[in-house]
């Protein structure tokens, strides 16, 4: 008897190829001894499917916080990144207690921009080996999608556009918008290296089949804290002052839409690349349109209209297309 259940066992590990191994690895509940059909039991630990690697990826026997917490692990290390390379920015400064002069206020956010870039590309080549980097840089380049999808990226600049006209013309004149077209290279570089990480990385490990809308607010809201550090440089009306707060909840408020709608379009058509251009759009529509003469005050009462048109677009977007934010049946993995 004991004879045979080795036999089945061994058949049982010659059976389970590198992709069974790799298709099992996505359901982690399974027990770690696996009972055969034969009622014996296995004890091969390299083999329990919950702990086995992708190709390149690490080891069982090096298992750790990070393959434990791939998503927890990414944001710390993200933040730790960005956050640092802020202060040593901003360091020079604070050690004479002297305050923060606009520009090197501008010049922390590229510092940041390490952060999810950086710990995106080396967390998919840990958890995720070889396979999982040459995916994410394939996700970078598919452009191949229904064209239909790229006219998303005239939603921020639309929006922006009509809450300002609209404020402009019934409360103040000083909500005319800008023409600051230089505001394109301030949207290229955040787009483009943020993403990597939001999107190429985060948000395909939170989400699930059947919801990706309660994902992408969490990753919104986190996106909006990262922001943390610069805050007070975003915006035309700097330093905010007493509307420090107010602001900071009202761009919470329009960047976890704009999260929203990023996870939308990145779920239908499975592309990094999508979601840094929506991503350019957005910033790029803030820096180049905003109204350059305002009062901190005003600044977060248009944030506010704007996060409030944004919200009225997902409010839409999931009644169409539900909180899986995909249409019926689709799902990219």
């Amino acid at each position: 008897m004991e004879r045979c259940e080795k036999k089945v066992c061994k058949k049982e590990k010659q059976a389970l190829t590198q992709p069974a191994l790799l298709e099992m690895y996505d359901y982690p509940t399974l027990l770690p001894f696996q009972p055969f059909s034969s009622g014996g039991w296995c004890g091969y630990d390299a083999m329990r499917p919950e702990i086995m690697p992708a190709q390149g990826a690490l080891s069982n026997n090096d298992a750790t916080l990070l393959v434990r917490h791939p998503v927890a692990t990414y944001f710390a290390l993200t933040f730790t990144i960005s956050w640092v390379g802020a202060l040593l920015v901003a360091a020079p400064h604070l050690m004479r207690g002297e305050p923060l002069p606009k520009m090197t206020g501008i010049l922390m956010f590229p510092a940041m921009l390490l952060g999810p870039s950086i710990t995106g590309v080396v967390w998919t080549r840990i958890v995720d080996g070889k396979d999982g980097v040459r995916d994410l840089f394939s996700r970078m380049f598919h452009w191949r999608f229904p064209t239909h999808w790229y006219a998303a990226l005239l939603i921020p600049p639309i929006l922006v556009l009509t809450v300002l006209l609209i404020l402009k013309t019934f409360v103040s004149s000083s909500y005319a918008p800008n023409l600051f077209l230089m505001g394109l290279l301030f949207g290229v570089p955040a787009g483009y290296l943020e993403e990597i990480g939001w999107m190429g990385y985060a948000f395909p490990k939170m989400r699930s089949q059947n919801n990706a809308l309660a994902p992408s607010i969490l990753l919104g809201l986190l996106w909006s804290a990262w922001h943390l550090p610069v805050i007070d440089y975003l915006g035309t009306a700097t330093p905010h002052g007493a509307y420090w707060l107010p602001f900071f909840l009202t761009f919470t408020a329009a960047m976890t839409a704009i999260r929203v709608l990023i996870s939308w379009t990145y779920s239908n058509t499975n592309s990094v690349l999508l979601a840094q251009l929506l991503h350019m759009s957005s910033t790029g529509a803030l820096v180049i349109f905003s109204a350059p003469r305002l009062a901190a005050g005003q600044e977060a009462t248009w944030y506010g209209l704007y996060a409030a048109t944004l919200w009225f677009v997902v409010a839409v977007v999931v009644k169409i297309f539900s909180k899986r934010l995909t249409a019926k049946g689709t799902f990219h993995a």
